[in-house]
């Protein structure tokens, strides 16, 4: 296993709880009693602007929590986003998240390792394909976005597309500002640019 990151190599201040004001305070006690239980992300950055932070800590909790898409999914888009990025504790909480919540393992791996995931299931093959293409091109093509439509309508369709930008983000808000990983882990490969992300396939047991 490769060397954990330090606490030490953030590039701005991470202040411990004793060292917050009451307005940082404030938001840090509403993150760690709530479904989160710990600060150890982006917030920390975002604390810095406890204004920043509040909005941020109340979307981010909607998005990961309370969109209409079945966890699986939501946790799909995320390390999606995560490894397009190589966003280092995204990937770290989120691959884990995923496999808890019935992503197989196989297809987190595929991911990590820029290897075209295989689907059992159709619906987490469009989220990807739907995630994969908005994060390199900026785009999302008519068969994609229909099928998502399709399955999950109006609302599945906009709370998929904020997850997706939400997560990017954060992604860049932990790469800007180097916000370290708290435990020893196996870091994503450091690509020195956006990671392509490969299309996926659908298993042989899923009608086309």
């Amino acid at each position: 296993m490769n060397a954990p990151i330090l606490q030490d190599s953030a590039r701005i201040p991470l202040p411990d709880v004793a060292e917050m004001t009451p307005e940082q305070r404030r938001i840090y006690d509403k993150v760690v009693t709530g479904p989160r239980g710990r600060m150890i992300g982006p917030l920390r950055a975002a604390i810095q602007s406890p204004e920043l932070a509040g909005l941020w800590s109340d979307l981010g909790e909607f998005l990961r929590f309370r969109t209409c898409l079945p966890a699986r999914l939501n946790e799909l888009a995320i390390i999606t986003a995560g490894r397009r990025w190589a966003a280092q504790i995204e990937w770290w909480v989120h691959a884990r998240s995923a496999i808890e919540v019935g992503l197989p393992k196989s297809v987190v791996e595929h991911i990590r390792a820029l290897i075209p995931p295989v689907f059992d299931e159709r619906a987490d093959y469009e989220v990807y394909e739907f995630c994969r293409e908005l994060q390199t091109t900026g785009q999302v093509s008519e068969a994609t976005y229909a099928a998502v439509m399709r399955r999950w309508g109006a609302r599945g369709v906009v709370e998929l597309t904020a997850v997706i930008g939400y997560y990017t983000m954060v992604a860049m808000t932990l790469n800007a500002h180097r916000i370290p990983v708290p435990e020893a882990h196996e870091p994503l490969p450091e690509t020195g640019s956006l990671a392509e992300l490969p299309s996926a396939l659908l298993s042989d047991g899923v009608d086309v």
